[in-house]
């Protein structure tokens, strides 16, 4: 899969047209179609690089993952297959431990700004996150929509109508969802259409814009409003040598246009959960409402499958309490005052009490 990917890569610079004379073109790749909500985002975020540099910044787009692949962008990044790409650190098979734990550590944080704000608290506090994005400069944070659960042949009206249901799940909700008696799997989301049309799959824990930026509406009926947190991770990153190649002009325009890509993802992901919404009802998907309670049994648990996982971090050398504790603290100053603001330290022991 690297290798053939490589070769593309070369042909695609051999086939490329010359670039003037001053004019830096750079590859960028995504495994969604041009008109998904994220690359409506990106070709926003393209024009405005390519405007404030003065044009001396272009960049050449390849949608549809046919450059870079959902589980290895990472690596095909650090290896030159692209050279800006969208990266999905929760499907990566190896290396981002911390990474796609601390995504679990986000209840209280509803909205998109709010867990980006979060995950820059604990990038700036704990260096493990940086050593695990070695041989990458992040260009843009994402956070999202929360989820809820839809699902193919009947609705989840309660935790209990769970059990049984092979669901499509991100990592950090496979624990939770065991214990309620599902049978959670976890897949990139560019695989969920054919697996719940196939019936391999009985639903799947997604926001309600992937039910029509997806086509989800297509083959599955039944939204679940149980209000599911969601984490924030890097999502648009540059291999790091040829973030070094670049000139400091273009790599100031780059680093300035971090705040109008995540603008830009924020703006269209509420955009898209929106549409989505009445799309589905165009299409006959039915809505739900979970009760109270039942939210917060639900949240409950996930608190507690965050706590656990973040333990088990231990076996990697990792302090995952530490970093659960400061996360939930943050979520605390976010559901009392809306916003997230870093602490100025983080006492040592302060997951003893855990």
């Amino acid at each position: 899969m690297r290798l053939a990917a490589l070769i593309l890569s070369c042909l695609l610079v051999a086939c490329a047209p010359q670039t003037p004379t001053g004019v830096t073109t750079l590859l960028y790749a995504s495994p969604y179609a041009p008109n998904h909500p994220f690359s409506v985002a990106d070709r926003a975020w393209m024009s405005w690089v390519e405007q404030h540099s003065g044009g001396t910044l272009r960049i050449r787009a390849i949608w549809s993952g046919a450059l870079l692949s959902s589980d290895q962008s990472m690596i095909e990044l650090r290896h030159g297959v692209a050279d800006i790409g969208l990266i999905t650190p929760i499907y990566a098979r190896g290396g981002v431990q911390l990474l796609r734990t601390q995504t679990g550590f986000y209840s209280g944080a509803k909205t998109f700004e709010q867990q980006v704000a979060l995950y820059r608290c604990l990038a700036a506090a704990f260096p493990e996150i940086h050593r695990e994005l070695s041989g990458l400069h992040v260009l843009a944070i994402q956070g999202g929509s929360l989820p809820g659960i839809l699902t193919r042949t009947r609705p989840v009206l309660a935790l209990e109508d769970l059990h049984g249901l092979r669901i499509r799940a991100p990592t950090e909700l496979l624990g939770v969802l065991r214990d309620l008696g599902a049978d959670p799997v976890d897949m990139p989301m560019g695989e969920v259409y054919s697996a719940l049309a196939k019936g391999v799959l009985d639903g799947v824990v997604a926001p309600p814009d992937t039910l029509k930026s997806l086509h989800f509406a297509e083959v599955a009926k039944y939204f679940s409003r149980l209000e599911i947190p969601r984490g924030a991770y890097p999502a648009r990153a540059m291999g790091e040598r040829r973030w070094n190649a670049l000139t400091p002009q273009a790599r100031s325009v780059l680093e300035a246009s971090t705040a109008v890509w995540e603008t830009a993802l924020a703006q269209q992901t509420q955009a898209a959960v929106a549409a989505g919404a009445v799309f589905g009802q165009h299409q006959g998907v039915q809505f739900f409402p979970i009760a109270a309670a039942e939210q917060q049994r639900f949240d409950a648990l996930y608190d507690r499958a965050g706590q656990s996982n973040a333990r088990a971090l231990s076996l990697y050398g990792i302090d995952g309490l530490a970093v659960f504790s400061y996360a939930r603290r943050l979520a605390v100053g976010i559901e009392e005052t809306g916003q997230c603001t870093c602490s100025r330290g983080i006492q040592a022991n302060e997951n003893a009490a855990l």
